[in-house]
């Protein structure tokens, strides 16, 4: 019995002994390491270039690394921030982009996408967003110093709210490019993504028909009627003077008639919307002195100016043709609101395509006109 428990009492100090060992051999290879990326970082410095991520060491941005090391390249989940997709569904979700990765998407749809650089961009942490507009004004009126003072007319409020839907994107890598660590996935993730999201919301913002998308302004009644005279929601249009296209003689009166037509407090910061051949058309336009209209910018990142206003390049509006209504004029950041959520959500998917990896990235936005006054039409008709 003695020598049982003699034999039981070695065997747990050798234990404890092993244990000591190993808990000694871990620090000193931490302290190794730890040396190690010290002399990495000061070899960099004296050759005047900044650490590899490895050895950046508490300057890296934890939620950036753990979403493109971890779940980008490896799709490790663990350290990540969910999102959900759905305001319906709180277990369907997502990855919240990290803000760097949003900040690129943004700037490169801003390039893509003429109508979100010049409109309302509104930031939205739901998926619904109201506008509540006022048709006329508080009237006004005189009286004597004692006279009575009836009341005064009231505005009427009409509710805006901008159609919405998902804008996705889902490009794809091979794991081969996700695990090669000179490939930029960030970078090529955020361009793909721009790219075909500036793409769709091109056409949405003029074009889209409002069912599960934004409402294009070019999709809204139209009329000839003035301001005071015109329902809530059409937009004026201005005749070119001929069918499907300008008139023979002094057709830049019909632009001057398009400017005017827009009141003076739209007309700061009004500008023209257009595509490539119709601009190609108004380029030729001159003067009774033989100047031209149109103007090219002379500082780099303008835009070039027509009768003193901005020319966007929007390709998603129509070419001249008989009714048709190619060019716009107006105010957008008044006119036009689109409203977005705040995050882009984007979902790995390393199962249905299989070697590739999909990223499903996804945002939810919608568009409509918010003052149909600042915003104004040339349509190629007569009349």
């Amino acid at each position: 019995m003695q020598d049982v428990e003699t034999k039981s009492l070695e065997e747990s100090f050798d234990a404890i002994l092993q244990a000591d060992r190993l808990t000694g051999m871990e620090a000193r290879m931490d302290a190794f390491d730890e040396a190690l990326r010290k002399q990495a970082e000061r070899a960099m410095a004296l050759a005047g270039r900044p650490p590899l991520d490895g050895a950046k060491g508490s300057d890296v941005d934890p939620a950036r690394a753990a979403f493109t090391d971890r779940y980008l390249r490896r799709g490790i989940e663990a350290g990540v921030e969910l999102k959900s997709f759905s305001g319906a569904s709180g277990g369907s979700g997502g990855y919240a982009v990290p803000r760097e990765i949003d900040q690129m998407i943004d700037a490169a749809l801003k390039s893509i996408s003429p109508i979100r650089a010049v409109a309302n961009v509104v930031r939205t942490g739901s998926a619904g967003y109201r506008k509540l507009v006022t048709t006329g004004g508080v009237v006004s009126g005189w009286a004597a110093e004692t006279a009575a003072r009836p009341e005064t007319a009231t505005p009427t409020f009409q509710e805006i709210a901008p159609p919405s839907g998902d804008l996705y994107a889902n490009p794809s890598a091979s794991q081969a490019m996700l695990d090669d660590a000179q490939f930029d996935v960030e970078s090529w993730l955020a361009e793909e993504i721009a790219r075909e999201f500036g793409r769709a919301e091109g056409a949405a913002f003029i074009n889209g028909d409002g069912t599960s998308k934004p409402k294009g302004f070019l999709t809204y009644a139209t009329t000839n009627q003035a301001d005071s005279v015109r329902p809530f929601g059409s937009l004026q249009y201005v005749a070119s003077g001929a069918a499907g296209g300008f008139p023979a003689s002094n057709p830049q009166d019909r632009l001057i008639d398009l400017v005017q037509s827009l009141r003076a407090p739209y007309r700061q910061g009004a500008v023209f919307v257009m595509n490539a051949a119709t601009l190609a058309t108004i380029r030729k336009f001159k003067t009774s002195d033989g100047a031209f209209l149109w103007q090219p910018s002379m500082i780099a990142g303008q835009p070039a100016t027509l009768l003193g206003y901005p020319v966007i390049e929007a390709e998603d509006m129509p070419d001249i043709a008989a009714n048709t209504l190619s060019i716009a004029f107006g105010n957008f950041a008044n006119g036009y609101v689109i409203a977005e959520r705040s995050e882009t959500s984007i979902l790995r998917d390393p199962f249905t395509n299989k070697p590739f990896v999909h990223f499903y990235a996804v945002k939810r936005i919608g568009g409509a006109v918010a003052n149909s006054e600042a915003i104004k039409l040339m349509k190629f008709a007569a009349s």
